[in-house]
């Protein structure tokens, strides 16, 4: 077997407007290999319909491009949309992967729900739970982790080539950073963990998963590097001290509502982007706890 090597791999995105959210398909360009990463499953709160709009969207890409999928990878449990990946993976194949930590938000979040026996919180649910340092390999192109939580517990960076797909932990350079206040998070924890995303080359290319238009900006943006969050991210350029990143992001989560869609999605992304199982009528729920959160 040929050894991985670093070339460029070429990255493709999808927009979620709804949601404001950045899934994509990231490529080995020596082979057809590509992976999948922070997929979203429709879903309208209101009617409690899933839609799988989204998803197909991708898997016409993949399909009309002769692609093969290796990995279906979530960079955390996401509290903003449902994840599509049991729908990608029965189109389409692949492993999926997450954070060792899942355990910890399945255990935070099982409690919440009161979620049965059934419910493991082992992280058994995905196919590979990802450590610091971890690798893997899509084709030729290796891949490695970085655990950089804060926002959550499990979040993680995956670093492909000269490409890292940073999850929730940075936004646009004029947007700032992930907030801080759900179960589990820490504003400290991710300023440490923003440092780790800083010290990798000034070059690298950062992937979003989500992107809100600053104010004055008209477009949204997915990409930036690693150079431009140093030089200008709003909220921890270079000169921002670990006290001063923890006041300020203490103080304006104070600030926000909860995410429109975390009730439902945390229950379905901690099950790897299965419902819950049904109930004795043949129905599925999602449950919604009363001054919980």
């Amino acid at each position: 077997m040929s050894k991985p090597t670093a070339a460029r791999p070429i990255v493709t995105h999808f927009f979620d407007h709804p949601s404001n959210t950045f899934s994509y398909v990231v490529q080995d360009p020596s082979s057809h290999a590509c992976a999948i990463l922070d997929s979203v499953l429709d879903f309208d709160y209101a009617s409690g319909r899933t839609d799988v709009r989204s998803a197909n969207a991708i898997i016409a890409f993949i399909e009309r491009e002769g692609l093969a999928v290796e990995w279906l990878l979530e960079t955390h449990v996401h509290a903003d949309h449902l994840s599509a990946a049991p729908y990608l993976n029965e189109a389409l194949g692949g492993l999926t992967g997450i954070g060792a930590k899942i355990t910890v938000v399945q255990e935070v979040f099982g409690k919440a729900f009161n979620a049965g026996t059934e419910f493991a919180r082992d992280g058994s649910q995905f196919d590979r739970l990802f450590e610091e340092g971890d690798t893997f390999t899509i084709g030729h192109l290796e891949g490695r982790v970085l655990h950089t939580p804060g926002h959550t517990p499990a979040c993680l960076t995956y670093v492909i080539g000269d490409v890292a797909f940073i999850g929730d932990t940075l936004f646009m350079p004029d947007y700032g950073t992930a907030r801080c206040d759900f179960p589990g998070g820490d504003a400290r924890t991710l300023y440490r963990s923003i440092q780790k995303v800083l010290a990798l080359p000034g070059e690298t290319r950062l992937f979003l998963c989500h992107d809100y238009k600053a104010p004055g900006r008209e477009e949204y943006q997915h990409e930036t590097s690693v150079a431009e969050q140093r030089a200008l991210n709003v909220h921890v350029h270079e000169g921002i001290g670990e006290e001063e990143f923890v006041r300020m992001r203490t103080e304006r989560d104070a600030t926000l509502g909860m995410p429109k869609l975390i009730i439902p999605s945390v229950q379905v992304n901690m099950r790897a982007g299965e419902m819950p199982p049904p109930e004795d009528n043949g129905q599925v729920y999602l449950k919604v706890p009363i001054n919980r959160f």
